[in-house]
């Protein structure tokens, strides 16, 4: 396996907010893996059938590495880049890097400046990352770049409703000047050049992307039908 390749961007000032010290213990937990991470990736896969298994994969915002294993055997890929601009990431995503079986290059880097060339990566998975970036635009411009003619940007992000709200302000850390609606990730998305059809587009209402952590769905009151959506999942493809 390939060592760690730090880039030259990781000596600037970082242009995401890191999590705090609760959201980096959340990160390894059974909820975080099976109800956030694992139902993601199932949702997005649900909506992306076609994507062939093989080819190279890029992972932005590895963190703990959960996702490696994840992308390893639902996408059978031969190659996968993990980025994330965290100095100790390499040794925070060590075990789930030996686990996976898969190749793994590490890139200490900003997603505003991928370290890879152009059109080199067949997918591209942006787990709960994009909302801690503060130049949202010229990250998914870098996706774009980085991605193949016909490659495709599996996206999940919570919105601007769930990171305002009450709960996240208190235990979690983001750039809350740059949060957006599902309406307006979907529009950014469309800007930087990507594709998307209306069935790639799911908004997923789940207990903890709620302000009660589904407290009245439990007792009885039901989902409220008309809401701002707090979760986005998008697939998204690079015209070919």
């Amino acid at each position: 396996m390939n060592s760690i390749q730090p880039s030259s961007v990781a000596t600037r000032a970082p242009a995401f907010v890191p999590e705090t010290r609760f959201g980096l213990w959340f990160l390894s937990t059974a909820t975080w893996r099976i109800h956030v991470l694992g139902r993601a990736l199932s949702d997005l896969q649900r909506m992306a059938p076609e994507v062939p298994s093989g080819g190279v994969v890029l992972d932005i915002g590895t963190g703990q590495g959960h996702s490696l294993p994840e992308l390893a055997q639902r996408f059978k890929p031969s190659q996968i880049h993990a980025l994330d601009p965290e100095p100790d990431f390499a040794q925070r995503c060590a075990a789930m890097r030996e686990s996976c079986g898969v190749p793994v290059s590490l890139h200490q880097a900003h997603a505003e400046r991928i370290p890879l060339p152009d059109a080199s990566v067949d997918l591209v998975l942006c787990h709960q990352t994009l909302h801690h970036i503060v130049d949202q635009t010229t990250a998914l411009a870098e996706v774009f770049r980085v991605l193949k003619p016909g490659g495709r940007l599996l996206l999940a992000e919570s919105t601007r409703a769930y990171i305002h709200s009450w709960i996240i302000r208190l235990l979690f850390r983001h750039p809350m000047h740059v949060q957006r609606s599902a309406p307006e990730f979907l529009e950014m998305l469309r800007a930087a050049g990507f594709e998307l059809s209306e069935e790639r587009i799911s908004t997923p209402y789940l207990w903890w992307s709620r302000k009660d952590l589904g407290a009245l769905e439990w007792l009885g009151f039901g989902v409220p039908k008309v809401r701002e959506e707090t979760l986005l999942n998008a697939v998204a493809v690079k015209p070919r």
